[in-house]
């Protein structure tokens, strides 16, 4: 069943008009009939379960046949902070990132990131990003499209991170799984997490050093072998999937 996203007013009693980019879709890609089953969600974060009741030039009218009472969402908001890599590795980071649940994605330059954003790169970055995140979560059938910040320095992440009830840093110099395990243990419902992921070339010293000063900041370790940037965000999230979406 495909997703689609509309904004708050497209929803109407007993109906639904979806506009845009997505009319062309349905109609010259899926190539979608009148009857077919969609699932549609609204920017508050409901959503509904719909079949095609008609197809216009310039827009499609779902009839909703239900409201998805059970929904996909976390009862948590999570952050994941990216120190950024290299390459298209930030578009795998946000794809999979959303798969696994996370609310906002923040790109952070940090002492060791190869890549350097000026304004003008990072503008369009950004708009490549967040139509990666929108097409992530019709994909994965999230009820909110994750929003991808416009990239900070590693001192604003962590300052926007201590506002959070507990933020998670994975470290490769951390040793031993028990304590990652009693961290991930404590976790509850409704609470806000951040996820901090360093670069290619890992934290700086003094990167971690800031870490260390704010209580509500943990250092965890996630195995005995060294993961990629890539893989260390998804691995903590996987892990908070684990422990909270019950």
């Amino acid at each position: 069943m495909y997703q689609f996203f509309v904004e708050e007013e497209q929803v109407h009693s007993d109906s639904i008009s979806i506009t845009g980019g997505d009319v062309n879709h349905i109609k010259n890609v899926l190539r979608m009939k009148n009857g077919e089953k969609i699932r549609v969600s609204s920017k508050s974060g409901q959503a509904y379960f719909c079949h095609i009741s008609s197809i216009l030039d310039d827009e499609v009218i779902a009839a909703i046949d239900s409201a998805d009472e059970t929904g996909t969402e976390l009862d948590n908001h999570i952050v994941l902070y990216q120190g950024l890599p290299k390459g298209d590795k930030m578009e795998l980071i946000i794809q999979k990132a959303v798969e696994l649940g996370v609310s906002e994605i923040v790109p952070v330059a940090m002492k060791n990131c190869v890549v350097k954003l000026d304004d003008k790169k990072a503008a369009k970055k950004l708009q490549r990003w967040q139509a990666i995140a929108e097409s992530a979560a019709k994909q994965s059938k999230r009820t909110v499209i994750p929003t991808v910040k416009q990239p900070v320095t590693y001192k604003e992440a962590l300052k926007i991170a201590s506002e959070l009830d507990i933020t998670l840093v994975p470290y490769e110099n951390e040793r031993g799984m028990d304590a990652t395990r009693e961290i991930m243990g404590q976790l509850k419902a409704g609470q806000n997490i951040g996820v901090v992921v360093g670069p290619e070339g890992g934290f700086a010293p003094e990167e971690i050093a800031l870490v260390d000063e704010n209580a509500a900041m943990h250092r965890i370790s996630l195995g005995r072998r060294i993961l990629r940037t890539e893989t260390a965000g998804m691995a903590t999230l996987a892990m908070l999937v684990y422990n909270l979406d019950v």
